[in-house]
C-alpha cells in the first residue's frame, strides 16, 4: 500500500468540509484504537483468547448458536467475557470527531457497522444500523417469540482459563430456554433481525433524503475477509455520487476515485480534523 500523500489528506478534509451529509462504514478495525481485539485470523483471535487456543476453536468455532443448545455455559464463556470487554471500554477520540463532523451537516451522518459491541452509541449516535446485531441485546436461544431485551444489568461471571460462563446464565423471560445475544453467527437459522430491520428501516428513510446533497462516505477498519461493510459503502457512494474515503492500514485500496488512507481509524480521523479546522 502507498504511503499516505498530503494531497489525499487535504482533498478528503475538503470533501468532508463541503459535504451535506456523511455516511459512516465501520468493521472491527474501528474498535482496536480504542483497545478492542480484531479477531484478525486465527492467530489474532487466539492472542485474545488463549483458552480458545488450548481448545482447537477459531472464532468461527465458537460464533455458532449450536453452543447455546449443545453447551451454554461454554457459549455465555466467549459471549458473556465479549459484553464485559465490550462494556468497560471508552470510545477513541476518532468517535467523537465522526459525531462532532455528522453534528454539524445539514443532512446529519448516518453509521452503518458489522460491529456488535455498541462503540457508537456510547459516542452519542443515534442513528446506527448494526448488520450483525449487537451484544447488548438479547433473545431466546430457541427463539420462542421474536421478543428482544436490553442485557443491561445482567453481569456474566466468566473463568477465563476455561473459557466458560458461571451459573446463573441469562434465560428468556417467556419460557425459561437460555438467552443468546441478539447477534447474527455462523450458519446461524435462530438470529432474530427484527431489530437490524428496523434500522435498515431508518437508514433507506435517511437515504430518500439525500436527493441533490453532496454526500461523503467515510469507512474505517472494514477489511475484505467479511466485506459486508466495504460493499455497503462502495454501493452508496456509487449510487449517490458520493466520495469514498476508505480507512484502512492495511487494505485501504477501493475504486476510481476513492481516496485511500493507509492509517489507523483514530490517526486518520485526528489528521482529517485538524486539517478542517485550519482551513
Amino acid at each position: 500500500m502507498r504511503p499516505v500523500t498530503q494531497s489525499t489528506l487535504r482533498a478528503a478534509a475538503e470533501a468532508i468540509a463541503s459535504a451535506d451529509a456523511l455516511f459512516i462504514g465501520a468493521g472491527a478495525g474501528m474498535g482496536v484504537d480504542s483497545g478492542l481485539p480484531d479477531f484478525r485470523g486465527r492467530t489474532g483471535f487466539w492472542e485474545a483468547y488463549p483458552a480458545a487456543q488450548r481448545l482447537g476453536l477459531s472464532f468461527s468455532d465458537l460464533a455458532n448458536p449450536q453452543w447455546f443448545r449443545d453447551d451454554p455455559e461454554r457459549a455465555w464463556g466467549f459471549y458473556g467475557h465479549r459484553l464485559n470487554l465490550y462494556r468497560s471500554i471508552e470510545p477513541h477520540h476518532g468517535f467523537g470527531v465522526l459525531a462532532g463532523w455528522a453534528s454539524g451537516l445539514k443532512l446529519g451522518g448516518f453509521v452503518y457497522t458489522s460491529n456488535v459491541d455498541g462503540q457508537f452509541q456510547k459516542a452519542g449516535f443515534k442513528r446506527v444500523l448494526e448488520c450483525h446485531g449487537s451484544i447488548h441485546h438479547l433473545q431466546c436461544s430457541r427463539p420462542c417469540s421474536d421478543k428482544i431485551w436490553r442485557a443491561d444489568g445482567r453481569s456474566i461471571s466468566v473463568d477465563e482459563q476455561e473459557l466458560r460462563a458461571c451459573p446463573p446464565l441469562p434465560l428468556c423471560p417467556a419460557c425459561g430456554a437460555v438467552a443468546r445475544p441478539n447477534i447474527l453467527m455462523f450458519g446461524d437459522a435462530c438470529w432474530n433481525p427484527t431489530r437490524t430491520e428496523k434500522q435498515y428501516g431508518e437508514f433507506e428513510s435517511w437515504v430518500g433524503e439525500l436527493f441533490g446533497g453532496t454526500l461523503v462516505v467515510i469507512e474505517c477498519g472494514a477489511g475484505t475477509a467479511i466485506p459486508t461493510v466495504r460493499i455497503r459503502c462502495e454501493q452508496l457512494a456509487a449510487t449517490k455520487g458520493g466520495t469514498l474515503i476508505r480507512i484502512n492500514p492495511r487494505e485501504a485500496g477501493g475504486p476510481s476515485g476513492t481516496l485511500s488512507l493507509a492509517l489507523g481509524a483514530e490517526k486518520a480521523l485526528l489528521l482529517l480534523d485538524e486539517l478542517i479546522a485550519a482551513s
